[in-house]
């Protein structure tokens, strides 16, 4: 790939003492990253701030990372400058052939390049932080080209800046765990057709390899099965359907749903905001609405009355009240539901 040693010696000069400032470091297995040739380094993604900080370790490994961006980053008048005189890889996210969208990736790697990948495609939406099941493009590339692929895990970094939040928090210095392991062996896919079956086989064997890498930062076991988006839209959608069969699929879905908002506001939480409980919040609501609606009630019962002819017969007057404050509490109740929803 083209690039400018100058610019590559600018960006480090400018990164590597912040990195050093913002954070203290525990890393393992540096020596498993070749020194030379097109390597794939296949790593989870927690948050905003894990690119710059696996910088770091891969730089002091003695390679010069090259990130996957959008083509279109590219055209930005700043940052698509840096990018491009640092030999960053543009990705044609338009184009539907998957190889011509990797087009850049497979020349710098046959260049020999050390170009990141995540995955997984975005940061982990599992409540636990563990990756989750990933995209095939670093299995096309990696059996495509033949380069090793190297799996990575961190652990850290992400309370300097959580996803999801705004809050950057340098204070107090957090700790970047990072480990690399031995390359993965792909050898039983070479010589196989790049279908969908071969790539996804490929790519679970990736994935597995950097979440048992986590556990080993965590000092716990990972999941047997990683948490996989598509399954859990498959599963809301059927459900949204009507279809029995995947009844309890979506039962899954509500309860994952779930377990994902818990895990951002654990988040939060663990990177120093207050964040109030759910359940006092639900509870407060209700409170509210149950008031609401009684206030209805009583209002338009004493409109009734207020309004009913003197010759009604008393009991008319009273089933005409009831009646509307049924109706007052049933739109209060669907309100409920729909705020629920």
């Amino acid at each position: 790939m083209d690039h400018s040693p100058v610019w590559r010696a600018i960006v480090v000069g400018i990164l590597r003492p912040l990195l050093f400032t913002l954070l203290k470091r525990d890393w393992k297995g540096q020596d498993n990253i070749p020194r030379k040739g097109g390597v794939i380094i296949a790593v989870n993604h927690l948050s905003w701030s894990d690119p710059l900080a696996l910088a770091h370790f891969i730089y002091r490994a003695g390679r010069f990372p090259v990130y996957l961006a959008k083509a279109g980053v590219f055209k930005t008048p700043v940052i698509g400058r840096i990018i491009r005189r640092t030999g960053q890889i543009p990705v044609y996210r338009e184009r539907s052939d998957a190889a011509l969208a990797l087009r850049d990736a497979e020349k710098g790697l046959r260049g020999g390049e050390c170009v990141i990948f995540y995955p997984e495609g975005t940061c982990t939406r599992d409540p636990d932080l563990w990756p989750m099941a990933g995209k095939t493009g670093a299995a096309r590339m990696a059996l495509t080209t033949g380069v090793p692929v190297i799996p990575v895990a961190h652990w850290g970094a992400h309370i300097l800046w959580p996803y999801g939040t705004k809050k950057f928090r340098p204070f107090p210095r957090k700790t970047m765990h990072v480990i690399a392991g031995p390359p993965v062996d792909l050898s039983k896919y070479e010589g196989r057709p790049l279908d969908t079956a071969t790539l996804n086989a490929a790519t679970a064997d990736i994935m597995r390899a950097i979440a048992d890498l986590l556990g080993e930062l965590r000092g716990e076991p990972a999941p047997e099965k990683l948490y996989d988006q598509k399954e859990i839209t498959r599963a809301r959608r059927a459900a949204e359907k009507g279809d029995p069969a995947e009844a309890d699929a979506s039962r899954t879905d509500e309860a994952e749903a779930s377990r994902t908002d818990d895990a951002d506001a654990s988040r939060t939480d663990e990177a120093g905001d207050a964040a109030e409980p759910a359940g006092t919040a639900k509870a407060d609501a209700a409170d509210a609405a149950d008031v609401e609606a009684s206030r209805t009630v009583e209002a338009e019962a004493s409109r009734t009355d207020e309004a009913g002819d003197a010759a009604e017969p008393a009991g008319t007057a009273k089933s005409e009240a009831s009646g509307a404050a049924d109706a007052d509490a049933e739109g209060s109740d669907t309100g409920k539901e729909a705020k629920a929803s």
